[in-house]
């Protein structure tokens, strides 16, 4: 498997979390043992911490988001092959996120894996593949684990075997509004 290679703003030290929040860094280890904010180590044992997660934690205890962490709205894949309401659920997400749209599973995975977005909404039925055999694949990659997978639609098998695989959530088509309060929620962008 070829790793791809992140931009540097995707991840960031304890120590500059430790200035964001405007905390001792002793503060910031003690919060990433006791799992507040999700965290990995790199071999040499130091603390990294990804942009979403960083935003998330943010979001969620009422800190301000410096500029270096505010690349604008978060962004949203759709991986749907034609569903009837693409357009009208893109249209929905445009106003508070970013939306990329992919007809091709395979094409979306390369795209997801060099540059994973902040969630992925995908069908449950993707022609040669299935949600829950994409949700898989984003899970066990390092660089994509973190992408939230919400699945749309599908029955309750599908929608069993995505959450086994470690999707965030189920979503019926066609409740709009649910999806957008969902990824809302997913994305700390709700208190």
């Amino acid at each position: 498997m070829v790793a791809s290679v992140r931009k540097p703003r995707d991840l960031f030290t304890a120590s500059q979390i430790a200035r964001f929040c405007q905390v001792d860094l002793k503060t910031i280890h003690n919060w990433a043992d006791r799992g507040q904010i999700p965290h990995f180590r790199t071999p040499g044992r130091h603390l990294r911490f990804r942009r979403p997660h960083i935003l998330d934690f943010l979001r969620k205890y009422g800190y301000p988001i410096p500029e270096e962490l505010d690349a604008g709205r978060p962004r949203v894949a759709l991986l749907i092959n034609g569903m009837r309401a693409g357009g009208e659920l893109a249209a929905a997400l445009a106003s508070g996120f970013e939306v990329e749209e992919y007809d091709n599973p395979v094409t979306a995975l390369l795209h997801i894996g060099e540059q994973p977005p902040d969630a992925l909404v995908l069908a449950a039925d993707l022609g040669p593949l299935t949600g829950a055999e994409i949700i898989e694949a984003l899970k066990d990659d390092e660089n994509t684990r973190h992408v939230r997978a919400i699945l749309l639609e599908g029955d309750d098998g599908d929608r069993n075997a995505a959450l086994a695989a470690g999707a965030s959530a189920h979503v019926r088509a066609s409740n709009l509004s649910g999806l957008r309060d969902t990824l809302e929620a997913l994305m700390g962008l709700r208190h």
